[in-house]
């Protein structure tokens, strides 16, 4: 098992990523935004100071679940997503 997990938003950029790292790093795609505002009426809490309520979208929780492993089995998890305002929250997301 490789030490580092390397995340980034896109899986192309994973595979190109990974083959310059050696074995000691492990690339994941995000695929893009892990997390999104329920589709509910309590998509924002306003009696809270509109606190936003995230939550893991459907067609990402396999993915969420395989992450959340493989970060326990690293030394360590390096976030390397766009940056832009959209990468910074996919790695806030994650």
């Amino acid at each position: 098992m490789p030490k580092n997990l390397l995340i980034v938003e896109s899986p192309a950029k994973a595979k190109t990523i990974e083959k310059f790292l050696g074995k000691d790093y492990m690339v994941m795609s995000s695929y893009g935004h892990i997390r999104d505002l329920a589709k509910s009426d309590d998509a924002v809490n306003v009696a809270n100071n509109f606190e936003p309520n995230y939550v893991i979208t459907p067609d990402k929780k396999k993915l969420v679940k395989e992450l959340k492993s493989l970060v326990k089995k690293v030394d360590d998890v390096w976030l390397a997503t766009d940056e832009d305002r959209e990468g910074e929250a996919i790695s806030w997301h994650l």
